[in-house]
């Protein structure tokens, strides 16, 4: 379809026959082999051209329609090979539409002067009064957004940022839109304005306008019955269906909303899903899931989320209006009918349950609960990194992770343990130790900030956090050390060295990409100086670090050793790897017994209540085993039993080759 070439006379008496009209014949140009034996009654303006029509497309229930023309509007349209398109109630208006895709009994689909097609358009996230906007484009990750919104305190980064992100919106902007190849259009109202993407679905929608959805081979994209979409842009490998109202958002790579779903002003970065409820000026980062009805999400940060029934936030004290926000940071979740009043903030991994009106900060008091009881605000710190829950949740995200485009734009860390939380314990540890040391450990209630801790919740906090460094230093260790035969001391010293002096000092969480603050501080300043000024660099940029991750990660935890162990590692021997590693093996088989006990509960009596509903508590517990299983093998039992063996079996392994370190040491000074 590279070259067209004008109809002939007896072409242009047999479409005319046909029931077709032109403005002028002369600007309707074809394909060389164009035969126009399944063109009828199309009126032709503008400029056109026409590629061949040949193949048949199959439709479900089996019906056959063969590639063409029928019952349409054309201007300045071109119309790839074999494509059918059919009873166009309006018109299509400055498209080109590529090849093999099939268009049928839509409205009206146009692009009306110059459009960027949803890029640049700019959405009010975190506080709908504006000052976090953040302008969305096709090549939006989770981690620059987050530096946009985020960053106001750096005036000149984000009026760089802002300056890249409009250099990429006019480089995109036209006057004709595309429709991809392999793309399908049925029962549509107007799409204005829009561009779609190769392998995409548009299947009963109400209204499209001012968008880009971003589908192709390897991730379609479909947009379903009775959606209305006004100034956004859907990424690859995501649905929206069912009757979706999306207004001025970015939908990021396999999302998946619907149901009545109702957002505005609002960021979806992959793999969330949203139905049946409501979103406002929210930051959605990766895994960020809400099902209900009565649940609406506002002027929050979140992500790897799970939003129970009636969670509901305000962002405003009837004071000065919605200007207030809050975050959930990575792993939060909300029970039903929970509720907080913006401003707070809540730590990573951490339940919600109750109603909080305090303003709470457990940013440093990660995998805690926090539940009310008579209006005010009860926290039990770490509590939760006992619970099989949460450990459940970790090994789901990554199977759910359902980005099948090779080129994926958020870069996403899964580890439920990184220097990002371990840091949190260290300073939760400090908090709580200071607490008790300031009010004597014999007091019953202990205040922090605006909430309460008990006093065993306060002794089994310091505990659980104790036990999770020891896990996770002790697996950076044992990661370290692992596969290697030593000769001596000072060979172990020699492998415990980093490979980079990255990572050291403070780490941030970037909405899913867990990173040093000194690297994102030192692409911000290139981006400042205008070093980096392309979106496509600074993604590239953040997938380096995402890479190196490990590298980074054991850079901090060497520095975490002799402030938590009392041993400086460039003096590490033997006999101390093995001291850590028992601790470790200790802490791990404990937290995984803890885990044990914890998923026992689900097969409790009390759980039972419900099943074998008319008979005795035999066939109760029967009913319970054919429809839940029996516990011991209940596949995430097995695991957590697995897990123990191989673990214990992973520390033995590395203390049986320090053993031999520490025989060859001796050897070598009896010599």
């Amino acid at each position: 379809m590279d070259t067209f070439r004008n109809l002939t006379e007896v072409e242009i008496e047999r479409l005319e026959r046909q029931g077709c009209l032109a403005d002028d014949w002369n600007r309707v140009r074809v394909a060389e082999a164009f035969e126009p034996d399944h063109v009828h009654h199309v009126r032709f303006s503008g400029e056109v051209k026409l590629g061949v029509f040949r193949r048949e497309f199959i439709l479900p229930g089996g019906i056959t329609r063969h590639a063409g023309l029928h019952h349409a509007a054309l201007h300045n349209v071109t119309v790839g090979d074999d494509c059918r398109i059919e009873n166009i109630r309006n018109y299509i208006a400055n498209y080109e539409i590529g090849h093999d895709t099939f268009i049928a009994n839509a409205d009206l689909i146009l692009v009306d002067g110059v459009s960027r097609f949803g890029n640049g358009t700019e959405v009010s996230v975190l506080n709908e009064t504006g000052g976090r906007e953040v302008p969305i484009t096709d090549k939006l990750s989770a981690h620059f957004a987050y530096i946009m919104a985020l960053y106001r305190h750096r005036p000149g980064l984000i009026a760089r940022m802002r300056a890249i992100t409009d250099y990429y919106a006019e480089k995109h902007a036209s006057s004709v839109g595309t429709i991809g190849s392999h793309a399908r259009i049925c029962n549509t109202g107007t799409i204005r304005n829009v561009r779609i993407g190769e392998y995409t679905t548009v299947e009963g929608a109400g209204r499209l306008c001012n968008g880009s959805i971003n589908g192709n081979r390897e991730a379609p994209v479909h947009i379903g019955h009775g959606v209305v979409m006004d100034d956004f842009i859907v990424s690859s490998g995501s649905r929206i269906d069912d009757g979706a109202m999306i207004a001025r958002c970015f939908v990021g790579q396999a999302c998946r909303l619907g149901h009545n779903y109702s957002a505005s002003d609002s960021l979806f970065f992959s793999n969330c899903q949203g139905e049946n409820g409501e979103a406002c000026a929210i930051f959605a980062g990766p895994f960020t899931v809400t099902h209900h009805k009565s649940t609406l999400l506002i002027a929050g940060m979140f992500s790897f989320m799970n939003a129970g029934s009636g969670s509901n936030q305000s962002n405003h004290m009837y004071k000065l209006g919605p200007i207030h926000q809050g975050t959930l940071e990575r792993g939060a979740k909300t029970t039903s009918d929970s509720y907080i009043l913006w401003p707070a903030r809540v730590g990573a991994f951490s339940l919600v349950m109750g109603r909080h009106v305090n303003h709470s900060d457990t940013t440093n008091l990660p995998f805690s609960y926090l539940i009310e009881q008579n209006n005010t605000t009860y926290l039990v710190p770490g509590v939760n990194l006992r619970s099989v829950g949460t450990i459940r949740d970790a090994q789901k995200w990554p199977r759910r992770d359902r980005r099948t485009d090779p080129h994926r734009l958020d870069c996403i860390n899964y580890n439920l343990l990184s220097p990002y939380t371990v840091q949190k314990m260290f300073k939760g540890l400090k908090t709580l130790r200071n607490l008790r040391y300031a009010s004597g450990e014999l007091s019953d209630i202990y205040s922090f900030h605006s909430a309460k801790i008990r006093n065993s919740a306060l002794k089994k906090g310091i505990g659980f956090y104790e036990t999770a460094i020891h896990k996770f230093l002790g697996n950076s260790l044992i990661k370290r050390l692992e596969g290697i035969d030593f000769e001596s001391d000072e060979a172990i010293r020699a492998r415990l060295r980093p490979s980079t002096p990255v990572g050291a000092g403070e780490w941030v969480d970037i909405s899913g990409l867990i990173a040093p603050k000194s690297e994102i501080d030192r692409l911000i300043d290139r981006i400042e100086t205008g070093e980096v000024d392309r979106l496509k660099a600074i993604n590239a940029e953040f997938e380096r670090m995402h890479a190196d991750y490990y590298a980074y990660e054991w850079t901090w935890a060497y520095g975490k050793l002799e402030e938590f162990y009392g041993v400086k590692p460039e003096e590490m021997t033997a006999r101390e790897v093995i001291r850590i590693v028992e601790r470790w093996k200790e802490c791990v088989v404990g937290l995984d017994r803890m885990v044990y006990e914890d998923a026992r509960k689900e097969f409790s009596m009390a759980s039972m209540t419900g099943f074998g509903a008319d008979g005795s508590r035999l066939e109760k517990e029967l009913d319970f085993e054919q429809v839940r299983g029996d516990f011991e093998s209940n596949p995430f039992v097995t695991a957590v039993l697995q897990h123990i063996d191989a673990k214990t079996a992973l520390g033995d392994e590395l203390i049986g080759r320090m053993e031999k370190t520490i025989a060859s040491n001796a050897g070598r000074s009896g010599c």
